[in-house]
């Protein structure tokens, strides 16, 4: 089971389960979804944050590798940058046709509330995650 560090009013770790729980009250609550609402549009949410967290699991190994590797050529780094490059393209494309799935489930306005709502979740846990480094 890994551990997701973040702060919200408790210490320690959320488990992925938890934390994606938290993340989707509070997503219900800011864009006000309904029930039936939040059924249809969290299955297809989580299943491109599953496949964004894939595709940056996998840049970030291959940055940490290099970082491992002594004699790292020029055309490595080359070829890993371009990857980077490649890989938020991927996303960012996988955003695009999800943003065309949701629009099937959920008004626009609620799209736009949902990721206004994402910004304010992340930058509160990052808040959170400074006040337990000091």
């Amino acid at each position: 089971m890994s551990c997701l560090a973040i702060h919200a009013q408790d210490k320690g770790c959320l488990s992925k389960e938890q934390f994606r729980e938290r993340q989707k009250q509070y997503l219900v609550e800011k864009a006000k979804l309904t029930q039936e609402e939040a059924a249809k549009f969290f299955p297809l949410y989580f299943e491109l944050q599953d496949k964004k967290f894939s595709y940056n699991k996998e840049m970030w190994d291959k940055i940490r590798k290099a970082k491992e590797t002594k004699n790292v050529t020029d055309a490595e780094y080359s070829r890993i940058t371009e990857d980077v490059i490649k890989t938020r393209i991927t996303v960012d494309e996988l955003e695009l046709e999800y943003l065309r799935k949701y629009k099937k489930v959920l008004t626009p306005k609620k799209i736009y509330d949902i990721q206004r709502a994402e910004m304010k979740f992340s930058r509160e846990l990052l808040k959170g995650a400074g006040k337990h480094k000091k």
